[in-house]
């Protein structure tokens, strides 16, 4: 009877811990989640990359980040980087560094330019048709887009590396999906190592004036990609 007793108080602990340490776990995970919208000030932050790595030959350094958490709001992605540029009055007036240019192409095999899109205001994302988190996010940049494409740019650069994915392999999925925001195709991977994309995806959020003012690490939903919109629409 005794050893009976003792074996239901024990149960009753154990089940009491068990309880405490989950709900908190839970609080902690809370505080624990990092922030999937990172706003570009003038601090620096060493290389990180994502969980979808991507090989690269480049050789160059690991360029330095400017990225300000507070004000942020909680997400489910990781900090990233932000490719390292040349304008000096970034680190002097505390003005948003200028987003750096890249060739890429359209479906046509037309040479494009990021700063073919300066005067308007960017969306610039990386992404590949093997990325499971990347295929996650396609909704909602088609709902974004449906919804902001006369105000916005919208610049989805795939990785087309020639071999872990193609043009016909990224088109095909693209017209499966029915996605209509404009594609352009990294061939030359030109692009991928400017911003020294090491993960996908990754967004960035370009003001009208070329400055990047936050960008995003992992899957965006809607409600995300609409805040960064707000930011450089202002």
């Amino acid at each position: 009877m005794e050893n009976k007793k003792t074996l239901i108080i024990v149960s009753v602990l154990l089940v009491t811990l068990i309880g405490g340490a989950s709900f908190l776990y839970a609080k902690l995970g809370d505080k624990m989640k990092p922030d999937n919208l990172l706003i570009h000030e003038n601090q620096t932050q060493e290389n990180e990359t994502t969980e979808n790595n991507i090989p690269s030959d480049a050789n160059t350094p690991a360029p330095t980040v400017s990225v300000d958490n507070s004000g942020a709001s909680s997400g489910n992605a990781d900090s990233a980087t932000m490719p390292e540029t040349n304008d000096d009055t970034a680190t002097e007036d505390n003005t948003p560094f200028m987003a750096p240019d890249f060739t890429v192409y359209d479906r046509k095999g037309n040479t494009v330019h990021l700063s073919d899109f300066l005067g308007k205001p960017v969306v610039l994302n990386f992404w590949a048709s093997w990325c499971g988190p990347c295929k996650m996010e396609m909704p909602d940049f088609e709902e974004v887009y449906t919804e902001y494409k006369d105000d916005i740019h919208f610049v989805m650069i795939n990785l087309t590396d020639g071999n872990r994915e193609t043009i016909d392999t990224a088109t095909t999925f693209l017209d499966n999906s029915g996605y209509t925001f404009p594609v352009y195709y990294d061939k030359d991977s030109d692009a991928a190592l400017t911003y020294q994309v090491y993960g996908i995806p990754m967004t960035y959020f370009i003001n009208a004036e070329g400055h990047l003012i936050a960008q995003g690490t992992s899957a965006l939903d809607a409600e995300t990609i609409k805040r960064g919109i707000e930011m450089i629409l202002k």
